[in-house]
């Protein structure tokens, strides 16, 4: 994004939530995939990311495809999710990891969060599966959301899924990088997903991955998101199959974008550290998930009580957005929106609260610098204001 000038002043330019950060290594690696000729969703640079990808997270195979939606279609897939058959889905998690389920035709089925972290709670889990299997219910899968890029608590989730014989998938699309009890994001469920859309940790623009130790699965996704097309000569399909594949030119867009992950964490973890310490003496207000040391801090969201605080999280918003800054409130909750109403859910309301009461800030990992200062300086003003 370049400056715009008015009058011949610099007009501030807008700073969004969580952009890109791209530059010289990705331009190369993208400028030779196209030079080589394999400008399809096929070649060498697509292969070299699926194996360095998959060493990154500590997974045996990996295959990539065009979004984080749809690899969470075809690991729902691959464990068993289809008609007939209920998803347990966390209710605080972006619409694509409900639609994924139905896209299947299976029946998601919400679960509230813990408050503290946002992720699925897991004391809701136990009932809320002997209570489906009483109800004569096939449970294809436990869906657990790695929001804002902290783990959820997989000590506890893994036993309670294993003993129900339900396998888990892990949505770890805004996770990558981040780990929990020193292993990675990505590679505690059946099967993990990560995406690279163009707000994620890392982007190849538009794509994803999904990570497994089960070569079967892998294999089996693989096939069908190449139109499950089968092996010989002429085109035979013996399934129906899907257009997922990513294209070798983004892969090499994901590759650069991999070699300089552990720099665009470490500058998003101090742009949380910089929020933690303005809001630390904020009578009312904590940072969500705070005092995670394995989150690669993707996003950071305040929690506002507005009765302590004396403010809501939205007037913060309104003010930051009166000069250019973008913010947002965490996710709807999946079972108020309109295109799942009619699912089932259990919750307790935590959902609802982080909702109505939180608000995301910038946190790219472009941000560091004058625009850091920017932001800093207007929560502050915004602050004095309201003491």
């Amino acid at each position: 994004m370049v400056d715009q000038y008015c009058g011949g002043r610099p007009a501030t330019r807008r700073i969004h939530l969580s952009p890109p950060d791209v530059g010289p290594a990705e331009e190369a690696l993208v400028v030779a995939a196209m030079r080589s000729g394999w400008v399809a969703p096929a070649g060498p640079d697509l292969d070299a990311f699926e194996r360095e990808l998959a060493e990154r997270v500590g997974c045996g195979h990996a295959v990539g495809v065009s979004s984080g939606t749809a690899a969470l279609h075809l690991a729902l897939l691959a464990v068993g999710a289809g008609p007939g058959t209920a998803v347990v889905v966390p209710t605080l998690t972006f619409v694509a990891t409900a639609n994924a389920v139905t896209y299947t035709g299976a029946e998601p089925v919400f679960v509230d969060c813990d408050p503290a972290t946002g992720n699925l709670d897991v004391d809701l889990l136990p009932d809320l599966l002997d209570d489906l299997r009483r109800r004569g219910r096939r449970i294809a899968a436990v869906v657990a959301v790695d929001i804002n890029g902290s783990c959820a608590d997989y000590a506890r989730l893994l036993p309670v899924c294993a003993a129900a014989g339900v396998p888990v998938v892990e949505d770890s699309a805004q996770a990558l990088g981040s780990t929990y009890q020193g292993r990675q994001a990505g590679s505690f469920g059946r099967v993990g997903i990560f995406s690279f859309n163009g707000n994620k940790i890392m982007t190849t623009s538009s794509g994803g991955m999904l990570v497994s130790e089960d070569a079967g699965l892998i294999a089996r996704a693989r096939r069908l998101s190449t139109q499950a097309r089968e092996p010989v000569a002429h085109y035979e399909h013996c399934d129906v199959g899907y257009n997922y594949r990513l294209s070798n030119v983004l892969a090499a867009l994901g590759r650069a974008q991999l070699r300089r992950l552990d720099g665009m964490i470490e500058r998003r973890r101090a742009m949380r550290e910089h929020y933690a310490k303005v809001f630390a003496p904020v009578p009312g207000t904590r940072i969500l998930g705070d005092g995670d040391t394995g989150s690669n801090c993707w996003l950071t969201s305040v929690v506002v009580d507005a009765a302590t605080a004396g403010w809501r999280a939205r007037d913060l918003g309104e003010h930051l957005a009166a000069h250019d800054i973008e913010t947002r409130p965490m996710f709807k909750p999946m079972h108020r929106q309109p295109a799942h109403l009619d699912r089932c859910a259990v919750v307790t309301g935590a959902a609802d609260r982080l909702f109505a009461d939180s608000i995301s800030l910038p946190s790219g990992s472009t941000l560091p610098g004058v625009d850091a200062d920017r932001v800093l300086g207007l929560v502050e003003e915004f602050l004095g204001r309201h003491r």
